[in-house]
């Protein structure tokens, strides 16, 4: 069980790491941080638009790199934005692949210790008085189903915080992935509307 237990342990503070990045840092209002972004893009106050993008969340650091290359083309701007999202994806996605695996673990080394429990009981049984099989039979068992159940209750609450956490990195994937879009679309009707192409 104490395998078991060294794995709850990094389940727990890969859970709580990757929590607290995905909504306290990474969380961004979008739609209010677009609507900001519009107004100062508009009115060509682009140094106001890089403040408002200080933040180390990734949307803002894609965002960032379209602001800060607004007086380069369009297609430049595009290409620098879909530069900026590769670089920051990945720090979206990382160590929450870690959960399942620990997991299965968990899973397995609570199976592991349900084998060797009855392994034990039947070697202690096969030695034991008549009087004494019962019992040793009984503490065998016992040991192997704790085992089973601690694995269990260690896989099930990672599984289920894989999915919350999957969750979280797709909406600010599709975040990154809609922004983007738009202010290329902002930058590109105020570059028309200036007669720049």
């Amino acid at each position: 069980m104490w395998p078991i237990f060294g794995v709850a342990i990094l389940v727990v503070g890969i859970a709580a790491e990757r929590i607290y990045r995905l909504y306290a840092t990474f969380g961004v209002n979008k739609t209010e941080l677009m609507d900001t972004l519009e107004k100062c893009i508009r009115s060509n106050d682009i140094e106001r638009a890089l403040k408002i993008l200080r933040t180390k969340a990734p949307l803002v650091k894609v965002l960032k790199a379209g602001v800060q290359n607004f007086g380069e083309n369009k297609a430049t701007v595009q290409l620098l934005m879909d530069e900026a999202a590769l670089a920051e994806l990945p720090r979206i996605e990382t160590r929450t692949g870690f959960l399942v695996m620990f997991s299965n673990v968990s899973t397995l080394l609570g199976l592991l210790g349900t084998i060797i429990g009855l392994i034990r009981s039947f070697a202690a049984v096969a030695n034991a008085s008549a009087s004494e099989k019962a019992t040793e039979l009984a503490r065998g068992i016992s040991e192997a189903m704790n085992c089973t159940a601690f694995g269990l209750t260690v896989a099930i609450p990672a599984l289920l915080i894989y999915a919350l956490l999957k969750s979280r990195e797709h909406k600010l994937v599709d975040d990154i992935n809609e922004s983007t879009v738009t202010l290329y679309n902002i930058i590109s009707d105020v570059k028309r509307s200036q007669g720049i192409p």
